[in-house]
């Protein structure tokens, strides 16, 4: 990073993960839940989706903080083009992980950045290949039963327990925890969020 931060910064997501990937590089930021509702639009791709929704929730953060710096994420997983959403239930959370297993999928991943005071908004989208080991019945069971997979895209979180069904990661991991930081911090560079030393 070129030097301290000279702005506010807001993450617009209470989403724990992407908490501690902005506090693992150093950033000082508070946290505003949107609020946004996440539902897909008809005929939506996955990468319209994502990107929609992070500068939605960025959008709304914003109307109450103009000078600060808002990020938004979001984050879908994708199987055979069907979009994995946040299991209902434990029924729910087995039959998206049934379908995982053993197999690749892509994790889309969505963010915005916006700071009205300097008229920016900007957004960007980041796909990722994951492949799940092989797992039996009993495995799906106990992990579901740990209670992981619950409000998670896919039914797991690649930073937990998740982390023992998955034999392969192809692209951006943090993209996968839910925010493409390498992308996120070249983008407020550039932007000027930085100040130089």
């Amino acid at each position: 990073m070129n030097g301290p931060q000279h702005a506010a910064l807001i993450l617009a997501s209470a989403s724990p993960p992407r908490r501690g990937l902005l506090s693992a590089c150093g950033l000082d930021f508070e946290v505003i839940a949107s609020g946004v509702d996440e539902g897909p639009l008809p005929r939506e791709e996955p990468q319209q989706l994502v990107t929609r929704l992070a500068v939605a929730k960025a959008r709304v953060v914003a109307e109450g903080r103009p000078c600060a710096w808002i990020v938004g994420a979001d984050t879908v997983v994708v199987l055979d083009n069907e979009i994995l959403g946040k299991p209902k239930d434990q029924g729910d959370a087995a039959r998206m992980l049934s379908k995982l297993e053993g197999r690749e999928h892509q994790v889309f991943g969505g963010v915005g950045v916006i700071n009205r005071g300097l008229q920016i908004e900007v957004s960007f989208h980041s796909v990722s290949r994951v492949k799940f080991a092989p797992l039996s019945a009993a495995d799906i069971r106990r992990y579901i039963e740990s209670g992981e997979p619950l409000g998670k895209a896919g039914a797991y979180a690649i930073q937990g327990r998740g982390s023992a069904l998955i034999s392969d990661v192809y692209g951006s991991y943090t993209n996968v925890v839910g925010l493409d930081l390498a992308k996120l911090m070249g983008l407020l560079r550039d932007l000027g969020f930085f100040r130089s030393e």
